[in-house]
């Protein structure tokens, strides 16, 4: 099974799309670990990331190629983050043919903007890889990682007027994907604002049932 995960800055993506890889035995693809992974080495992707603004089409593409060329992804796989664009989903159109790959769904989730904002700037993470939110999952002792005890930090692309920028730009680039994918008949409309819980039996119940 192969879907693609879609939504606004916020919208919760990166943890239905960690808790769906585990519970189907798929690969969670997420461009926005690789561009992490590769800023730690990569000044322009660094500095762009720290602004808000987007990756080059041409990087992400070639990102994700390389990606989905890989064996273990033969079971399927979750591509979370990507594509962004309709001409970033035109050319994953072509790797997915190339690759005789087929998509059975493109989840959406549906979140409001200061609903998104307020979500992002209470988010802290570990170094370890946890994550917490000062309102909706504070750690047990403040500022410290309840797995390895470690400093909590935010990270510098969650500060309210990154995140706006952030924003702005799903609106600009992202909503137009929407519309592209209208057309495929694979959009799954996903309520956002329901409980994290609630979100992920929404999204498994679309799986099960084929939609």
């Amino acid at each position: 099974m192969n879907y693609i995960i879609l939504g606004p800055p916020g919208a919760g993506k990166g943890t239905q799309a960690k808790k769906i890889a585990v519970r189907f035995s798929i690969v969670h693809l997420s461009t926005g670990d690789m561009f992490r992974e590769a800023k730690k080495s990569n000044e322009s992707i660094s500095k762009l990331l720290s602004s808000g603004q987007l990756v080059p089409d041409e990087i992400v593409v070639n990102m994700v190629r390389k990606r989905l060329e890989k064996n273990n992804i033969k079971k399927g796989f979750l591509l979370d983050g990507f594509p962004r664009n309709v001409k970033q989903a035109e050319e994953l159109d072509r790797i997915l043919m190339s690759e005789n790959i087929k998509i059975d769904g493109i989840l959406l989730i549906n979140v409001p903007f200061e609903e998104a904002v307020k979500r992002i700037v209470g988010r802290m993470v570990c170094v370890c890889g946890v994550s917490y939110h000062t309102l909706l999952l504070p750690p047990k002792e403040s500022g410290k990682c309840d797995r390895c005890g470690g400093a909590l930090f935010h990270r510098s692309d969650d500060k309210e007027d990154v995140i706006r920028d952030r924003f702005s730009v799903y609106e600009k680039q992202t909503k137009p994907l929407i519309e592209y994918y209208k057309e495929s008949r694979l959009l799954i409309y996903i309520d956002g604002l329901k409980s994290e819980s609630d979100v992920f039996e929404q999204i498994s119940g679309c799986i099960i049932g084929g939609r």
